[in-house]
């Protein structure tokens, strides 16, 4: 079944008249179509029988229309105020909208009461749950694009380790890690994150112009877009022989990775693992170092549905694909993380990233 008939039926077993989707990621999920519209409109109208449309800024509809979009695409100029524009397109298609899901995670306010202020007499609903609940299931067309995703997160973290060299700065070696991935036709998925000694003990560090010394423990945080679809890997590796507690966390960290990717398989719960996880790391003495969720979804959003943490009861499905990186931050003697992306199969766990995950000893 189509993911807009999916959407489709949906609307007619809940009695919502249309849906208004707006994050550009799901725009994208329903349509093919990839856009940052920045403050301009962007959406896509799903009725319960008519064809949806899509509106999007004018110059932007070709492109619509190139990625596969095959119903109509109405386009509003700068000089146009786009909600009128998407009222005369609902109007000449009768229907009156009395009722309307939206996703209440991204509609801002101001967006909302223009909503309002054109149909006083609709009630709104969320459309949040039901997305997100498609989205987590990850199809096998999905999850051949996360296996390339991930080969090429394997490859920049190859790339920043070959780059390490003393006197060299965080910047240095990043800008070698997205030039290497340019080169190859592909963009980052977040902001590179290359965090050397002290500096690694911030779990969402700035790279600068720390200079790479010898005794350093080097975080890299990083992933890449493969055909609309992101990966998230993060590794530590150490610049010279690390000290005895350094390899005491770092080992702690790994055992805490490997147990908790262990344990996943259908029916377990996402704060099973964090458990897991935290376990590990807590019993090694560094609990209180474990300062954020273990993981998080991933997919079309580099964040996305569901949240890998302590208090997150549901039970994970074949096809989820996450995050599981547990990490120890202690100022003045490491920052370790270790994340792996994984997918939830029938009877266990596949690990998408697979950079080694041995202690690497530049």
């Amino acid at each position: 079944m189509s993911k807009l008939l999916q959407l489709q039926n949906y609307l007619i077993e809940n009695n919502l008249e249309a849906a208004f989707i707006t994050t550009p990621d799901n725009v994208f999920y329903f349509s093919g179509f990839k856009s940052n519209p920045h403050e301009r409109l962007l959406g896509i109208m799903v009725f319960q029988q008519e064809k949806p449309f899509l509106i999007c800024p004018k110059m932007e509809v070709p492109d619509a229309v190139a990625a596969g979009w095959t119903y109509d695409v109405v386009g509003h100029e700068d000089t146009d105020n786009a909600w009128d524009v998407l009222v005369k397109t609902v109007a000449s298609m009768n229907v009156q909208l009395s009722s309307l899901a939206i996703e209440k995670a991204h509609l801002t306010v101001e967006r909302l009461e223009a909503l309002q202020e054109r149909y006083p007499a609709a009630q709104f609903a969320s459309i949040d749950t039901k997305i997100n609940a498609m989205r987590i299931q990850k199809d096998e067309d999905e999850l051949v694009k996360m296996r390339k995703a991930a080969e090429l997160a394997d490859f920049a973290i190859q790339v920043g380790c070959d780059a390490i060299a003393e006197g060299k700065t965080e910047m240095d070696i990043l800008n070698t890690i997205e030039s290497a991935i340019k080169a190859k036709g592909y963009a980052m998925s977040f902001d590179t994150m290359v965090l050397a000694g002290e500096k690694a003990a911030s779990p969402h560090g700035t790279p600068g112009d720390r200079k790479i010394q010898k005794g350093d423990l080097i975080l890299f945080d990083l992933g890449v877009i493969y055909e609309g679809y992101c990966s998230d890997i993060t590794r530590t590796v150490a610049f010279g022989q690390p000290n005895e507690e350094q390899v005491k966390i770092y080992n702690a960290v790994r055992k805490a990775n490997e147990d908790a990717v262990a344990a996943v398989k259908p029916g377990v719960r996402a704060m099973d693992l964090d458990k897991i996880a935290r376990d590990v790391i807590t019993e090694a003495g560094y609990g209180q170092y474990f300062t954020h969720r273990l993981g998080h979804g991933l997919g079309i959003s580099v964040h996305e549905f569901p949240s890998i943490t302590g208090t997150n009861e549901m039970m994970l499905n074949p096809g989820t694909v996450f995050t599981i990186e547990p990490g120890i931050y202690k100022n003045d003697v490491a920052g370790v993380r270790i994340e792996d992306d994984v997918v939830v199969t029938a009877d266990g766990v596949e690990i998408l990233t697979k950079f080694t995950k041995e202690l690497v000893i530049l």
